[in-house]
């Protein structure tokens, strides 16, 4: 899945380190994968555009408690890691929901959508 953001401001925002996940009432925050941290801190100029991957489920089948989605709140992260960045999104998602399990990770922040989808 590929979470996009705008900036629709009038000032530079920066989106630091990665997303904080929750789906419906889960209990749990989804990890960041290192290797996706990016070299410096992602800055969006008005107008532009950052993006995160959400890997679901494992390829492999290794993940536990299939569960499906229906609401999905992320919030942002400020200068320090899980510090409040700000008022939190709630995208739609679709009508079935989204099925993720226990092997669900997110990326970092990325300035292009291949990086976010690819890594």
């Amino acid at each position: 899945m590929l979470i996009t953001v705008k900036n629709i401001g009038s000032k530079t925002c920066d989106l630091t380190y990665h997303p904080v996940l929750r789906f419906d009432e889960m209990q749990w925050v989804p990890a960041a994968r290192p290797d996706t941290r990016p070299q410096a801190v992602v800055s969006l100029a008005p107008g532009e555009q950052g993006y995160a991957g959400v890997l679901l489920s494992a390829a492999d089948g290794s993940g536990e408690g299939g569960t499906t989605g229906h609401r999905l709140t992320i919030a942002f992260q400020g200068r320090t890691p899980l510090s409040d960045g700000g008022a939190p999104a709630t995208p739609d998602l679709p009508a079935a929901g989204v099925a993720y399990d226990s092997s669900l990770t997110v990326t970092y922040w990325q300035r292009d959508s291949a990086d976010a989808l690819g890594s």
